[in-house]
């Protein structure tokens, strides 16, 4: 039975050297002389925080981050960025953003209910964080795909296992 499996992978090598990219261009800006303005990378790659000196610079350096993620074809719909900036003492300030990377459960729940209302001839299936479509022909596949990209735009999924 053909099938396919929708994915959120982040390609986490892009991100650290869009990270290395910010890093090195923070540190030769004039505006950032002297002050605390860095980027860092945490561990495996899944969140980035940003320092700063007040929420203004956090502000910059996040700009220049997101600039080197989408010039290094990383999708900045990755990047979750909901997290607050907390103060660190002093004048000091950080940010966490975290780098999506597998569907959630909320997420997974509505694209699978989203393909059975679609009265596609497709069943959707939750394995992990990735969505399973399998279906009898490879036109409802292409044709549940297209309606995935549509319907869901606040993620930037990618297909992969295709079988037939």
């Amino acid at each position: 039975m053909p099938s396919f499996d929708t994915v959120l992978e982040p390609d986490l090598v892009e991100v650290r050297n869009a990270v290395d990219q910010s890093a090195k261009e923070i540190g030769t800006r004039f505006d950032f002389k002297g002050t605390s303005a860095k980027v860092e990378l945490g561990d495996k790659g899944k969140e980035v925080t940003l320092f700063g000196d007040s929420d203004f610079q956090i502000g910059q350096v996040k700009d220049i981050l997101l600039a080197k993620l989408a010039k290094r074809g990383v999708d900045v719909r990755f990047v979750d960025d909901g997290a607050k900036v907390e103060k660190i003492g002093g004048d000091r300030v950080k940010q966490v953003l975290r780098i999506k990377a597998g569907i959630d459960a909320e997420h997974a729940k509505k694209m699978q209910a989203l393909v059975k209302q679609s009265k596609l001839k497709v069943q959707a299936a939750i394995q992990g964080d990735a969505v399973r479509v399998s279906g009898a022909k490879r036109d409802d596949l292409q044709a549940a795909i297209a309606l995935l990209r549509k319907d869901v735009a606040d993620l930037p999924l990618s297909f992969t296992n295709f079988r037939d």
